[in-house]
């Protein structure tokens, strides 16, 4: 591995860090108080290809590599986690397995607008009965002449309540568990879809997280993703790589903590003097600069063994 950047990264850390400083700092207190999903700055990211990052650009991505985008995710992670999850989303969990998984006709119509950042997607696996349990899909579909119906509740979806496009895992056979599951593309505007409602939370207030419901909710064969049997793995296959982004993001958020507390440390003054000149204080600063570099060289190998086709998690 080559820890140096090259220059095409390099660049799009520095457009990240620009943007990110310029755009999305001033406002993201506002958005967090407000619970205001940030639409604006979503638009712009896209418009600066943030939100299909690693896709090909036959299909509307900027075609670069995981580096990259974990180097934008950082970046933008420094100045609101909230605006970093919605791209992480996007990027990772919705983008890459239509990419891997979809029909030449599916990505041309769902993944290219999703990667130019026209339209907004979200990732649904989560349930009231299946978090850590995956498997335990309640959810199901059942085939109805040429197209399938959904029924059922998905729990703690990020994007959910402003996604236009949406991947929806559900049972199409209990009798054979994880295997009898599929993975369908849903859009927001199918009848039966809905949002019960958007959850409370402590922190990353402006991204949504919301319950979504199905009721019979009628999907055409076309919008199907998969083979037959493989909606388990394109689920875990899509999480494996998801890891990396919100690793990425968990980064920003450490480096900024790290930065605030440095800058803090030098302006805040005791017995005559910035703290910072204190040796406990220092070590504090040490121990803080040396996890989040250990931190970084963790998070920038697994996206280079990604990019290297070895793997890049642990089972």
């Amino acid at each position: 591995m080559i820890f140096e950047l090259n220059e095409q990264q390099r660049m799009i850390r520095d457009m990240a860090r620009d943007f990110a400083t310029r755009e999305i700092a001033p406002v993201a207190a506002h958005h967090d108080e407000a619970e205001e999903f940030p639409a604006a700055i979503v638009k712009k990211m896209g418009e600066l290809g943030f939100m299909g990052m690693n896709v090909a650009e036959e299909f509307g991505g900027a075609g670069l590599d995981s580096l990259c985008y974990v180097l934008a995710m950082e970046e933008i992670s420094k100045a609101c986690a909230s605006s970093c999850v919605i791209m992480s989303v996007n990027n990772s969990l919705v983008c890459w397995p239509l990419e891997k998984y979809a029909t030449d006709e599916q990505k041309t119509k769902w993944l290219t607008p999703l990667a130019k950042g026209e339209k907004l997607g979200a990732y649904c696996l989560s349930e009231p009965g299946a978090g850590t349990d995956a498997a335990a899909q309640a959810t199901t579909a059942r085939q109805d002449g040429d197209h399938w119906i959904i029924n059922g509740m998905k729990n703690f979806i990020t994007n959910g309540a402003h996604a236009d496009t949406l991947i929806v895992f559900a049972q199409t056979n209990p009798e054979l568990k994880h295997k009898g599951i599929r993975a369908f593309i849903v859009e927001n505007t199918a009848e039966g879809f809905s949002v019960i409602r958007k959850e409370e939370k402590m922190g990353i207030r402006a991204s949504d997280t919301a319950q979504l419901a199905f009721d019979n909710v009628k999907v055409p064969n076309d919008q199907v993703l998969g083979a037959e049997g493989t909606g388990f793995k394109i689920a875990m296959s899509t999480l494996d790589g998801g890891r990396i982004g919100i690793a990425s993001q968990a980064l920003g958020i450490s480096a900024a903590a790290y930065e605030a507390a440095l800058a803090y440390s030098k302006e805040r003054e005791q017995f005559g003097r910035p703290i910072s000149k204190f040796q406990a204080i220092q070590w504090k600063i040490a121990d803080m600069a040396t996890r989040l570099d250990a931190s970084r060289l963790l998070v920038y190998r697994a996206a280079w063994a990604k990019d290297q086709g070895g793997r890049y998690s642990e089972e």
